[in-house]
């Protein structure tokens, strides 16, 4: 078990009606810990995975929110709302076409790889300040430029007119209810999101997650659930440093790595002697150096922490 004061990842399975932050608030009051975040909001009807990063491990939430992430989405087509899923107020009706499996993995095709977003009004995205969630609630509306986002594949599960299921992998930034409501858009009806789960976050699937209803109450037994900060970062290489060179590591010099990395180049995982992660670090000089880029000081109870 790890015990309180230790950095961490809880992933929890995230229930239908519960934001992201009421999980990071639960897992708080439930650890006693003030440093708590998550590896990339989930909407409140949303139910999946939700990795909950602990104490020092909060650093490594950039490169956590930057893995892909996998979702199943249940589309139902011939409806379009305003915050583009079932929750939303209705805007417009139509008639469905024929839903075939081949005819939707075709409509399918233009919506994976390199393409552009609208965010949606009911988003956190900030605007002069406020986030479009907030202004939408107030009945505004307000431009906002297209981006960039990155579908990897779309894989249909089930054609049950007027739905469809889909399992979508991408990358950070992309908006499912956006990529239903273009694609209904595409086929001529509209389409909102029904049912949507998160499968995956980078190397956190379901069948490794809490589920939330065990995660209220818990109190400082939900320790035992909490995984060590390098399993965020479970595919990356990783680097082992003797005590005098993770001395110096931590004291933020560069160190020679020996024999020289395999990688050659590139953010890798960097360990200490005793196995523990110390921080992440970027390759030079062909894998022959590791510097660094984020310290992750330890952060027992009776330990003093060091300023990041």
């Amino acid at each position: 078990m790890r015990r309180p004061g230790h950095a961490g990842v809880l992933v929890v399975d995230k229930a239908a009606g519960v934001t992201s932050f009421d999980v990071v608030a639960a897992v708080r009051r439930e650890l006693g810990v003030r440093r708590v975040g998550h590896g990339g909001t989930l909407d409140p009807d949303a139910t999946g995975v939700l990795p909950v990063l602990i104490g020092e491990a909060t650093k490594l939430m950039p490169y956590l929110v930057d893995q892909d992430k996998e979702y199943v989405a249940t589309v139902r087509f011939g409806i379009t709302t305003d915050t583009h899923d079932m929750s939303g107020r209705v805007l417009a009706e139509a008639p469905v076409p024929e839903l075939t499996p081949a005819g939707l993995a075709a409509a399918c095709r233009p919506f994976v790889g390199r393409i552009t977003q609208v965010p949606p009004m009911y988003s956190a995205v900030h605007h002069d300040g406020r986030r479009l969630y907030e202004l939408a609630r107030a009945g505004v509306a307000v431009e906002r430029a297209p981006r960039e986002v990155v579908v990897r594949s779309i894989t249909l599960e089930e054609v049950a007119p007027p739905r469809a299921t889909l399992r979508v992998v991408c990358g950070k930034g992309t908006y499912l209810r956006v990529l239903a409501a273009d694609l209904g858009a595409a086929l001529g009806s509209g389409a909102a999101i029904e049912r949507l789960v998160r499968s995956r976050v980078g190397p956190f699937d379901l069948e490794g997650a809490l589920p939330w209803a065990e995660v209220a109450g818990a109190g400082p037994t939900l320790w035992a659930h909490v995984r060590a900060p390098q399993a965020a970062l479970a595919a990356w290489p990783r680097v082992d440093l003797d005590r005098r060179a993770a001395l110096t590591f931590v004291h933020g010099q560069p160190v020679d790595v020996a024999p020289a990395a395999p990688a050659g180049g590139g953010l890798v995982r960097v360990h200490d002697e005793a196995g523990a992660m110390i921080g992440v670090g970027e390759l030079t000089a062909g894998g022959g150096k590791v510097r660094p880029v984020r310290i992750l000081h330890a952060d027992d109870p009776g330990t003093r922490v060091l300023p990041a």
